[in-house]
């Protein structure tokens, strides 16, 4: 773990950094792990960051091995405690917030949707007040999903004027979390011709990528299948998603980040981040190719037995983005799941995967 942290604190990343150079952050679900990665870049930006959550859910976890904690303020605490996230973000003054903290799992909400919803709709609440509340804070990143939109099952790729919806509690909730950010935005925080604090909501695809162990999430699953010698059990194989490295929509949110920063009125709303078409396929077809990856003893089976109801085609529409914050996809799903297992890989094999995220930022950045 030395080795790793004292990478961490001597890497100088090939990126112009001065607009996160002495920024002051706080990340909201930092020892999650799309939440951990950011924390990692933005660190290694020169932003000051700080994170608030619960402890990390899975043991191993990104957090934890990449010994994050050694670069940011850590504080932990729940969401949906709204005197304790107050009296944080009020001792960090963060000039921006990214939200991340949330119940992210589909299956998990059908066991426990009063818990999904408290954390996804009365914690983003909370997360708005304290804002709102605090003078230092000029922006105001909402991480929600690509699941908050109405599924119709379609062909069609969902853009940010589409009604908000959801099937089951997690993508419900991600659909309120959507409706309260847009509500909180014009109640509070315009003031007609002028923004007083910029605030955007963010969607992404099916991300991916090392360091992620959630239960019942394919690559994760596969992963730990795989690393035991077990055959993985895939519940939906024909489902398509859109699949994406995740540095890839932490790359849009930064680039947002900034727009609002410096003309916060033409930036605030809904953003879609997701892949470009070619990279839209069936969880089978990934599964397929992250076997080969792996190489012996990779194998997979569809799950029998019934399951909960989970959206069966979903794909985003990112022309917005590209368009209006010339942000693109870098990394193919060919590139992306080359990346994440052999991220897995170097993992099982006992070496730095902390200096492994930090080169792969790195060739995310100059490619």
């Amino acid at each position: 773990m030395e080795k790793q942290s004292s990478f961490l604190e001597s890497v100088e990343l090939k990126t112009d950094n001065s607009f996160w150079q002495g920024k002051n952050v706080i990340i909201t679900g930092h020892t999650g792990f799309k939440g951990g990665w950011l924390a990692i870049w933005l660190t290694q930006l020169g932003a000051k960051v700080a994170g608030y959550a619960l402890d990390p859910l899975t043991d191993p976890n990104f957090f934890s091995i990449t010994n994050i904690e050694k670069s940011v303020k850590d504080h932990r605490d729940d969401i949906r405690d709204l005197s304790a996230l107050e009296g944080v973000i009020r001792s960090v003054e963060p000039e921006i917030i990214i939200h991340m903290a949330a119940q992210s799992l589909v299956r998990e909400s059908y066991r426990d949707p009063l818990g999904t919803y408290a954390t996804n709709v009365m914690g983003m609440v909370n997360l708005l007040e304290a804002a709102r509340s605090c003078d230092s804070v000029r922006v105001v990143l909402v991480v929600t999903s690509d699941k908050c939109y109405e599924n119709r099952e379609i062909n069609y790729g969902y853009c940010e004027s589409d009604p908000m919806g959801g099937h089951d509690p997690y993508s419900s909730s991600k659909g309120c979390a959507e409706l309260v950010t847009a509500a909180y935005r014009r109640s509070f925080f315009e003031d007609q011709s002028e923004v007083a604090l910029a605030v955007a909501s963010v969607r992404a695809g099916n991300v991916i990528g090392g360091g992620d162990w959630a239960a019942d999430r394919i690559i994760p699953d596969a992963m730990r299948a795989f690393s035991n010698k077990q055959t993985l059990r895939v519940r939906n194989p024909d489902a398509i998603r859109p699949w994406q490295h995740v540095l890839e929509p932490l790359s849009g949110y930064m680039t947002l980040c900034e727009k609002m920063w410096v003309q916060p009125s033409r930036f605030s709303g809904g953003w879609n981040f997701g892949p470009e078409d070619e990279s839209v396929c069936t969880v089978g077809e990934v599964t397929d190719r992250v076997s080969e990856l792996w190489g012996v003893d990779a194998s997979w089976k569809k799950s029998s037995g019934d399951h909960p109801h989970e959206a069966t085609l979903l794909k985003l529409d990112i022309s917005k983005a590209k368009e209006e914050l010339d942000w693109s996809p870098r990394w193919n799903l060919e590139r992306a799941l080359g990346k994440t297992v052999g991220w897995y890989k170097s993992y099982y094999n006992g070496e730095d995967v902390g200096e492994m995220s930090l080169k792969q930022i790195e060739e995310y950045q100059v490619s």
